[in-house]
């Protein structure tokens, strides 16, 4: 199942184009429109460079990705790029080995020894983190005969720590009224491999519920059963009543999984493309020049009424400088695809289209690529 709510997302994409504004002088509020497919004809796409790029990482970007190889086939026939959604941290550790074109990653690299060997990779040269696609993280559940439920950030991080065990806890039946809650055992099923979707969830339970279990793209809540990739998160909780994760929208549509709407305080908010929009009001670019590393703990604690707060942007890490010029000339034909043409089909995949404004900046970046 695929987003449907067109007219949700119209309103989404118009909402995330005041992503820049909120971020300081050098992002600049966006000018003719906000739909990431009006200028697209206007960007050229350089195609050339070697014709098979290589990449791996987050499997949150997977369906993304089979769209960008698309739009990069049709602008430069011949081409191909294969990618491996092994999980943002293997995306991260081969393209710092050397082993990948580029890497995909649901976190920014972490400053230390994450940039340091992207660095070396790079032959000295800074790495870049790109963003190219939005998603919100839905908590998605499967309990029977409970189709509507309402959780709050500090109940989420009891049940994901342990400390709420049942589905008719006290803690949840206060966010619920009159609703029937079994006494059944809560299942919590969490990322067994390195993840960002992990790094960013642990990180809102942080800011919004007090999480003290620790961050990273390893789950540390100590309680549950792991599964591979966003697929088998998906896919097992589908298949155990009782069972609860934390996954990408479009996983737990795949799966037919119910989704709790989010009280921050201000009401219940469901989860969907508009309220996610209104989220993604509030982000804020914290990287430097072309290393477009977003800020999103404002968006994780907000308590803006109908806001959807648990969202990640999935990025692109590429060398700013380092690759050979066969290389250098087909990453950067993917990504100015993937940055047009390419957004056209993120909707339907459950993803959020990038607002014109970030867009820009994207393809400034892209351009700067040496």
């Amino acid at each position: 199942m695929k987003i449907q709510r067109h007219g949700a997302v119209l309103g989404l994409v118009a909402a995330s184009a005041l992503l820049l504004s909120a971020c300081g002088s050098d992002n600049n509020a966006p000018t003719g429109g906000t739909n990431p497919s009006s200028n697209a004809a206007s960007v050229p796409v350089e195609c050339g460079g070697k014709t098979k790029l290589n990449a791996e990482g987050s499997s949150a970007q997977k369906n993304a990705v089979d769209a960008f190889v698309q739009a990069y086939q049709a602008a430069c026939p011949g081409v191909d790029l294969a990618y491996n959604p092994s999980g943002s941290g293997a995306g991260v550790k081969n393209f710092n080995a050397g082993q990948v074109d580029f890497g995909g990653s649901d976190s920014a690299l972490k400053e230390g020894a994450e940039t340091t060997d992207a660095a070396k990779r790079c032959k000295e040269n800074p790495a870049w983190n790109l963003p190219l696609v939005f998603g919100p993280v839905a908590v998605g559940y499967k309990v029977s005969g409970v189709d509507s439920l309402v959780l709050d950030p500090k109940t989420i991080t009891a049940i994901f720590s342990g400390a709420v065990k049942k589905w008719n806890d006290p803690a949840i039946k206060a966010l619920n009224g009159s609703a029937t809650l079994p006494d059944k055992d809560i299942s919590v099923i969490y990322r067994s491999d390195e993840s960002g979707t992990t790094d960013n969830f642990q990180k809102y339970l942080k800011v919004a519920g007090g999480w003290t279990k620790g961050e990273g793209k390893q789950f540390k809540g100590g309680v549950g059963e792991g599964k591979e990739k966003s697929a088998g998160v998906g896919q097992a909780v589908g298949s155990i009543d009782g069972a609860i994760t934390y996954v990408e929208w479009s996983f737990a549509q795949d799966n037919k999984l119910s989704i709790a709407k989010i009280d921050s305080g201000a009401g219940p908010v469901e989860l969907t493309a508009e309220s996610a929009g209104k989220a993604i009001d509030g982000a804020k670019i914290k990287g430097e020049g072309n290393n477009l590393v977003l800020d999103l703990d404002s968006i994780y604690g907000s308590k803006t009424a109908g806001a959807y707060p648990l969202l990640l942007a999935t990025y692109e890490i590429v060398c700013s400088k380092g690759y050979d010029a066969d290389t250098a000339k087909a990453v950067k034909a993917f990504l100015t695809a993937a940055a047009t043409t390419g957004q056209a089909q993120l909707a339907d995949a459950g993803y959020v289209p990038l607002p014109k404004a970030f867009q820009d900046k994207l393809l400034t970046a892209v351009k700067a690529i040496a």
